[in-house]
C-alpha cells in the first residue's frame, strides 16, 4: 500500500509539464479529467512559490552565512544535512506536488477557454520552479515525473532540465504575445487572483525575462556562456522595484496568513546573524559603515552589533554571563509581542512581502554579465543601480544612500570595479529572501574569499562527518519520497552516497 501511495504522490504531484512535449503527452490520464478555473488556482500557486523557498532557506541560509544556529555544531552550519528527515525538502515537494497539479489544471482551463494570459502564467511559474529545483538539487526527475502508475522514477541531467526551463519560458512569451481569446487585467486578476501583479501582463513578461536571465547567468562557468544574452534579458526585465515579484502576507491573522519570516510565527527564533554579515555592514570589510546595518542586523542590548561564527553557537553565553545576540526580528528585549504588525523590521515583519526576484538582482545580474564580457562601463552603471535599488527596497533614507555610494565601500570609477564588489553587494541585496539564488552564486565561485571577502567556511575538522572535508554543493533529494521509495534510481546518480550533497552540479563545472 505504501508503494502505491508513493506512486500516487509523485504521479499526482504535478501533471504539470508542458503538454506540447512528446514524452509528456502520454502522461495524462483522460479517465480522471479535472476542471478548475484559473483564477481559483493562481493564488495558491503564487503562495506556494514563496513557501518552498522560505522553508528551505532556513537551512541553506547557514551554508551562505546569512545566519547561524544558536547552538554549536548544528548540522547545516557544518554544511551537512539532517539524516532521515525532510528538512530542506520542501522545494522538492512544492515542484512535484504543490505546484504541478495546479499548473496543469490552469493549462487545461486556459487552453480550453483561450485565456492565454493564464497559459503564460502557468508556463512562467513552472519555469521558475523547475529552475529553482534543479539549482537546488542538481539531477532531478523530469521526463518520468508525472507518469501515472510508476513506482520508480529515473533522474534526468541538469542540462536537460535547463533546456526544459528555456522551452517553458519561450512558451510563456508566446502565450503572453497572443492578442486573441479572452484578455485583460480584469480576467487575470479576477477576484484578486493575481497576488503578484494584479493582472498586469507586462510585468509577467518581465518576470519571464528575469527567469531567463537567471538561467543564462547560471551557465557562467560553461564555454557556451553568452553574457550578451544575460544583458538582453535583463534589459527586457524589471525596470524598477515596482516590477519586483512580491508574494504578499497578512499583517494580522494566523500562521497560515502571516509572513513566514515574521516574529509571530517565530520560525527564526533560534537563528542568529553571523559575524561575517556584521563585518560586511559595520565597515570592517567594506571600509565604510553600511546604512542598512540596523536594518539587516540588530544590536545587542548594549548597543553593540555582534554575530555568531557558524558551528560555534552563541559565543557570549559563557559562565552564565549571557550577552544576548538578537534574533532576526531585531527586538532588543528577550520577549516578543506576537501578533503586532509593527514588530520586527525589513522582511522580518509579520505583514512584509516576500520577494522572489527583484529589480536590484536583475541589475546585479547585468553587472556581472557585463563585467565578464569586459564592458566595465556597463557593469559599473548596473552595479550602482543595483545598490540604489537595494537601498530603496530597504527604505534607507536617500541622503544616507547617497553618502554610502560616494564612500569607500563603493569603487568610484568603472576602472576600479572588481567582481567582488558586484557579488558582495548582490549578497547584501538578497539577504534573507534570495538565499537560494545567493547559494547558486557562491557555488559558481566555489565559495571563494577573493569573490566574497571575509567569507570563511567551517574548518575541515568542523564540517559534517559525511562531507569528507568538502563543502555542500547540492541538497539531497526529499527523504520520504526518494530515499524511502526511489533508492534504486538514485544509485545511478550517486544519491545514496553519504557525501552526495558535496557533489558539484552540472552548472558549477566548466
Amino acid at each position: 500500500m505504501k508503494r502505491i501511495q508513493h506512486a500516487l504522490l509523485i504521479a499526482l504531484a504535478g501533471i504539470g509539464l508542458s503538454s506540447c512535449e512528446k514524452y509528456l503527452d502520454i502522461n495524462r490520464d483522460p479517465s480522471t479529467p479535472q476542471i478548475a478555473e484559473g483564477y481559483t488556482l493562481l493564488p495558491p500557486i503564487i503562495e506556494q512559490m514563496a513557501l518552498g523557498e522560505q522553508y528551505d532557506s532556513r537551512f541553506i541560509g547557514k551554508y551562505i552565512q546569512n545566519w547561524g544556529h544558536v547552538a554549536a555544531n548544528d548540522n547545516w552550519d557544518r554544511h551537512g544535512y539532517d539524516p532521515g528527515s525532510d528538512n530542506a525538502g520542501l522545494i522538492w515537494r512544492v515542484n512535484y506536488w504543490n505546484l504541478g497539479p495546479n499548473i496543469q489544471l490552469m493549462i487545461d482551463d486556459a487552453t480550453a477557454k483561450q485565456k492565454w494570459e493564464y497559459l503564460g502564467v502557468a508556463h512562467a511559474t513552472f519555469a521558475w520552479s523547475w529552475l529553482t529545483t534543479t539549482d537546488y538539487h542538481g539531477e532531478i526527475v523530469l521526463k518520468q515525473a508525472f507518469e501515472p502508475g510508476r513506482y520508480v522514477f529515473d533522474y534526468d541531467s541538469q542540462e536537460d532540465v535547463y533546456a526544459h526551463v528555456n522551452d517553458l519560458c519561450a512558451k510563456a512569451l508566446e502565450a503572453f504575445g497572443r492578442t486573441d481569446g479572452i484578455q485583460g487585467a480584469n480576467i487575470l486578476n479576477k477576484n484578486g487572483a493575481d497576488l503578484a501583479y494584479k493582472g498586469d501582463k507586462s510585468k509577467w513578461v518581465k518576470f519571464v525575462y528575469a527567469v531567463m536571465a537567471r538561467a543564462q547567468l547560471h551557465l557562467s562557468n560553461k564555454a557556451s556562456f553568452n553574457p550578451d544574452k544575460v544583458i538582453e534579458y535583463c534589459d527586457k526585465s524589471f525596470a524598477s522595484n515596482a516590477d519586483n515579484f512580491n508574494v504578499p502576507s497578512a499583517s494580522t491573522g494566523n500562521n497560515t496568513t502571516l509572513n513566514f519570516l515574521g516574529p509571530t510565527r517565530s520560525n527564526y527564533g533560534l537563528y542568529l546573524q553571523t559575524d561575517w554579515l556584521v563585518k560586511l555592514l559595520d565597515g570592517t570589510i567594506m571600509g565604510a559603515k553600511d546604512p542598512r546595518l540596523n536594518i539587516l542586523a540588530s544590536a545587542s542590548a548594549d548597543g553593540i552589533f555582534r554575530g555568531v561564527t557558524p558551528t560555534q553557537g552563541d559565543p557570549n553565553n559563557v559562565k552564565g554571563n549571557k550577552q544576548r545576540i538578537p534574533t532576526l526580528w531585531g527586538v532588543v528585549s528577550d520577549s516578543v509581542v506576537t501578533g503586532d504588525p509593527n514588530a520586527g523590521k525589513y522582511i522580518f515583519k509579520d505583514g512584509a512581502d516576500f520577494p522572489l526576484i527583484t529589480y536590484s538582482e536583475v541589475q546585479f545580474m547585468k553587472a556581472e554579465a557585463a563585467f565578464k564580457k569586459g564592458d566595465k562601463a556597463m557593469a559599473y552603471d548596473a552595479y550602482k543601480k543595483g545598490i540604489q535599488a537595494a537601498m530603496d527596497f530597504a527604505k534607507v533614507p536617500a541622503a544616507a544612500a547617497t553618502t554610502y555610494l560616494a564612500g569607500k565601500a563603493v569603487p568610484q570609477t568603472a576602472t576600479d570595479l572588481k567582481i567582488s564588489d558586484i557579488m558582495i553587494q548582490k549578497y547584501l541585496a538578497l539577504y534573507g529572501h534570495g538565499v537560494i539564488e545567493t547559494w547558486v552564486d557562491m557555488r559558481r565561485y566555489k565559495y571563494s574569499a577573493d569573490v566574497y571577502p571575509g567569507f570563511t567556511p567551517p574548518a575541515v575538522d568542523k564540517l559534517f562527518p559525511d562531507n569528507n572535508g568538502k563543502l555542500a554543493y547540492r541538497v539531497r533529494p526529499r527523504y520520504n519520497s526518494e530515499y524511502v521509495w526511489n533508492r534504486t534510481s538514485m544509485d545511478k546518480v550517486g544519491g545514496n552516497n553519504l557525501d552526495y550533497h558535496t557533489y558539484p552540479t552540472w552548472i558549477i563545472n566548466p
